[in-house]
């Protein structure tokens, strides 16, 4: 399963990170709008976690990017505010999955990946695959 990270916080992008390779999963995190938006040109990863509140760029947009170039990827939002705490960010994009506080812990964040991506981390450890393909909807 290959999951993409934008997070402007090296060390909590990176933290994720391996917390998600130890999960089986094929991570790349980058940490700005522009190479967000260069990544989803070359790759549809199955899952997003965006921070919603960059430094570099607008959450949003890139949602919405992802939406139309990939519109089988799910966003899961994290932040460090209570802005959207409400639940509005529902309304606003429309491949939001989840809104949690970036200080949720990591294995709470990989629990949500599987469950979203519907993968089975004990089966793809066991048979050796790393990233399985989507299945038909």
């Amino acid at each position: 399963m290959d999951v993409l990270i934008i997070e402007g916080q090296p060390e909590l992008g990176e933290v994720w990170k391996r917390h998600l390779e130890r999960a089986g999963m094929v991570v790349t995190h980058v940490d700005g709008h522009d190479r967000a938006i260069a990544n989803l040109t070359e790759n549809c990863p199955e899952i997003i976690i965006l921070d919603l509140v960059l430094e570099d760029g607008n959450a949003l947009s890139i949602s919405d990017f992802a939406s139309f170039r990939c519109p089988e990827t799910q966003v899961i939002f994290v932040t460090n505010t209570t802005f959207f705490s409400d639940g509005s960010i529902f309304a606003h994009a429309q491949n939001a999955r989840a809104f949690l506080q970036s200080n949720t812990p990591p294995e709470d964040l990989v629990a949500m990946v599987v469950h979203y991506a519907g993968y089975d981390t004990l089966k793809a450890s066991a048979s050796g695959e790393v990233s399985p393909e989507r299945e038909a909807s």
